[in-house]
């Protein structure tokens, strides 16, 4: 029935579509260590003012993002949309500069880099493993890119760590990177149902007292890489021969997808990622990330890590599984809707010039209204944004695009969506889970 349909296209060639994702299309996980990474995922104590867990910005019911376009972290309250920018001295001082991404198949052993601008990759230039921004400070041990990336959120001033005068994991912070790491090591060994589990899972830890923050991000990388594996979308079904799986619309929308759209040219593979870095004039706003040297108020993505002029502007294609559940889109979350970002991708600078910055959805904060698009009023910004685009011009009908939205809603999972441990009610530190 696949090879019918496919015969049948005008679009669509056999070779052109993925090989099924499965199981074997991911590292190995402990099952112990993920179940301690469940708990620390959503427990606060992590964090400097323990207020804030890494499943407040990554909750299961906002699609395992936050539902924003630029995140409230360190002094925020509540989850998703109605999480609020505080008040008084609590208040924040700054948005998080991007959208936070959605956490699905990130244990794929074809991931070899992660973060918008792949500032965090596989490599041995430190002798440690991995670039990353701890450089040789990186801690040693780690089990995966997942457990790499899950020492960062903890250090940032304004996610995890707090303003300098807030705590001593903040105060670290500002001195070394790794300085913090140590404090919240030593949180974790000193909650008894904690340690034990770690004594009970880790074979190289006899006490608590062994308990390090290697430990901690390999327990808390192998929750994430255990939790989010999904690959039982009706694309999926499709893929294993079952003609039924998709509709006559998701079927069209393939079509599209892997022809005319040329969608399929970055959005590759079995994850529909080329895991590459590209320019597509997404409107900028926030606070951004850039070269520290930098005095403008941007977003410089790729080139921030790598310091050359080709990847200005440039940002990782992002995988395309289960993205009906990922809104808003962008690196920056600019556009709420899928037909929003696919519209953008069609004609990128026409869109650009009639984005209305009420699309982005931006929690109030009026102390920083001042600043937020201080980066899209800015006209020479936006003429260097408008001459870095890596796309053409492409032309798609309305039906043609509905079809589109179609197929991709298909990339939704069905059972895995639930995850596999799930929310915990409780913590062992005893703080309140979001």
């Amino acid at each position: 029935m696949l090879l019918g349909f496919l015969t049948s296209s005008s679009f669509l060639q056999a070779a052109t579509l993925p090989e099924q994702l499965t199981a074997e299309d991911f590292h190995p996980v402990s099952r112990s260590k993920a179940q301690i990474g469940q708990l620390l995922f959503f427990d606060p104590i992590l964090s400097g003012n323990k207020n804030i867990s890494c499943g407040t910005c990554h909750s299961p019911k906002l699609g395992t993002s936050d539902g924003l376009s630029l995140g409230i972290g360190e002094g925020g309250t509540g989850v998703g949309p109605d999480r609020t920018a505080g008040i008084g001295n609590n208040r924040i001082k700054k948005r998080v500069p991007r959208n936070a991404p959605g956490l699905w198949n990130l244990g794929a052993t074809e991931i070899t880099s992660m973060f918008h601008d792949g500032r965090l990759s596989i490599s041995d230039i430190y002798g440690n493993g991995f670039n990353s921004p701890a450089q040789e400070w990186l801690p040693t041990g780690l089990d995966s890119l997942l457990a790499a990336q899950a020492l960062f959120p903890m250090t940032a001033q304004f996610e995890m760590a707090g303003n300098p005068k807030e705590n001593e994991i903040a105060g670290a912070a500002h001195d070394r990177i790794d300085a913090v790491w140590p404090i919240i090591a030593k949180r974790i060994r000193n909650i008894p149902e904690y340690a034990n589990m770690f004594i009970a899972a880790f074979d190289d830890v006899a006490a608590p007292l062994e308990i390090n923050i290697t430990h901690i991000v390999n327990a808390i990388g192998a929750f994430e890489a255990l939790e989010w594996q999904s690959f039982d979308s009706p694309f999926d079904a499709f893929l294993a021969n079952d003609d039924m799986a998709l509709n006559k619309p998701q079927k069209s929308g393939m079509g599209l997808f892997f022809g005319k759209g040329q969608c399929s040219t970055c959005h590759s593979g079995k994850l529909f990622t080329d895991h590459q870095f590209h320019a597509l004039a997404i409107p900028h706003f926030g606070p951004g990330r850039t070269r520290n040297f930098d005095p403008y108020v941007r977003d410089v993505g790729r080139m921030g890590e790598t310091d050359r002029i080709d990847d200005a502007y440039r940002f990782r294609t992002p995988s395309l599984r289960n993205i009906a559940l990922t809104a808003p889109y962008g690196h920056n979350g600019a556009y709420p809707t899928m037909r929003g970002i696919i519209n953008h991708h069609l004609n990128p600078l026409t869109a650009l010039d009639k984005w209305d910055q009420k699309l982005a959805a931006l929690p109030a904060a009026p102390w920083l209204a001042s600043i937020d698009f201080v980066s899209f009023e800015d006209l020479r910004e936006r003429q260097r944004l408008r001459r870095r685009v890596d796309i053409k011009k492409l032309e798609l009908s309305t039906g043609e695009i509905d079809d589109l939205i179609a197929f991709l809603h298909s990339l939704t999972g069905t059972h895995s969506i639930k995850g596999r441990l799930g929310k915990p009610e409780l913590v062992p530190s005893g703080l309140e889970v979001d």
